[in-house]
């Protein structure tokens, strides 16, 4: 390959995908055994999209930049971009869903929160009866 004037052997890039694809999927695979491991709602939730949303970028800068071409690695990262902008638009979001939906049933640990900003919502206004 040939990018910006420097020719890059074949094997280099083959390691390099190599390393980003093992990368990622190790890191998919902790978020895995982070949702299997964790007792509560909010580490489960960490290990759910922290980890997963990096390695699914990794697996796509690899997939990108094995097609070996300063042309080609543009068409795969163009490619690419909507899963990635849709994995860091709806990660977070859902995340913050199954929180406060778990925050609402009573199945977060109370006693471990610093700040409870939620606290004024679970109580019932006096006008509701």
């Amino acid at each position: 390959m040939n990018l910006l004037g420097l020719t890059i052997p074949d094997a280099v890039i083959d390691v390099a995908v190599l390393a980003l694809i093992l990368a990622g999927a190790l890191l998919c695979l902790s978020a895995a055994v982070g949702l299997l491991h964790f007792r509560d709602v909010p580490s489960r939730l960490h290990a759910a999209t922290k980890p997963q949303v990096l390695g699914l970028l990794l697996i796509c800068g690899a997939v990108a930049l094995s097609q070996r071409s300063i042309g080609g690695i543009l068409l795969g990262l163009v490619l690419v971009a909507p899963v990635v902008l849709m994995q860091f638009a709806t990660a977070p979001l859902s995340a913050h869903i199954v929180g406060r939906q778990a925050y609402r049933n009573g199945t977060t640990d109370q006693r471990h929160l610093v700040v409870d900003e939620l606290a004024e919502s679970k109580q019932t206004p006096p006008a509701a009866g």
